[in-house]
């Protein structure tokens, strides 16, 4: 990257859907007023508008925004619609105790709309009953892993006051080792089980871990050595915008103690070469 160019980033997990509804989820607005103390305005209508010109301040090419099977967002699709080139779908809501209708239409969705990645958090359905070791998500693993898609799946404590075991990232040792066709990335972090998730960063070569809902700067020395060392090209990048706005979090993961190379995998190579498929670029940008 030259003098004063601005780095490229690919925010892998942005929220346009909130708008959608006139009133959230209990959960949501806990999570909003007691974990990350947001603003009323986290939950109104976004704008296309202002989020490209947020994207375009802070140099992100590219957002990948969270859609659902079971309820599409219009937000999302009506924006990839209109700018093809700066946006992609993140699919969740598939129903995972009925799986054949809902994978039917995964297959369909990610065949005809830019989708980059599907998504399923244990602890927010079925009561959190059913940790990702548990064979009720078998046929999500052997259709991402047919249809070449990744899967995220929410590790670490959730924010809502909803039970948090099930994303223990051990729960995906077996997975992995079930699955190794599978592109699996742990999203929302690791806390308080970050050393679990970088032992398996280290352990299985088709397994990433996403940063979406943690400030850089928050982020244990421990990731940041294995970013250094042994783990360049395995921790991603994403805001979950708006709940962490872009103007925060961009200048944040900049001024993380990082060589050059390996900032540069962060913010923009790895999500490129995992959801994309992009090949390594070791050239200049």
């Amino acid at each position: 990257m030259t003098h004063g160019a601005q780095r490229p980033v690919i925010d892998c997990l942005v929220n346009v859907h909130f708008g959608e509804t006139q009133t959230q989820p209990e959960f949501m607005n806990k999570v909003r007023d007691d974990y990350f103390k947001g603003p009323k305005s986290m939950f109104d209508p976004v704008d296309l508008s202002e989020l490209l010109d947020e994207m375009d301040e802070h140099g992100v090419q590219k957002a990948i925004l969270m859609d659902n099977l079971a309820k599409p967002s219009v937000t999302a699709r009506k924006f990839v619609d209109a700018k093809p080139d700066r946006f992609a779908l993140a699919m969740g809501g598939m129903n995972l105790l009925r799986p054949v209708k809902s994978l039917r239409e995964l297959t369909a969705t990610a065949a005809d709309l830019p989708v980059a990645y599907a998504a399923v958090g244990p602890s927010f359905w079925a009561d959190g009953q059913y940790p990702p070791s548990d064979a009720v998500y078998y046929p999500l693993y052997a259709k991402c892993a047919e249809l070449e898609l990744p899967l995220c799946v929410n590790t670490g404590l959730p924010g809502p006051p909803i039970p948090g075991e099930v994303q223990n990232p051990i729960h995906l040792d077996r997975v992995c080792v079930r699955f190794p066709e599978l592109k699996l990335c742990m999203i929302h972090g690791a806390d308080p089980w970050w050393e679990i998730a970088i032992r398996m960063l280290i352990k299985y070569r088709n397994l990433r871990l996403m940063t979406s809902a943690w400030s850089p700067k928050r982020l244990p020395d421990s990731l940041i050595h294995y970013m250094r060392t042994r783990g360049p090209n395995k921790v991603i990048f994403a805001s979950d915008w708006p709940v962490l706005r872009q103007h925060r979090v961009v200048p944040e993961a900049n001024a993380l103690d990082l060589p050059a190379e390996v900032l540069d995998n962060y913010l923009y190579q790895n999500a490129a070469e995992f959801f994309f498929g992009e090949p390594e670029q070791n050239q200049e940008r």
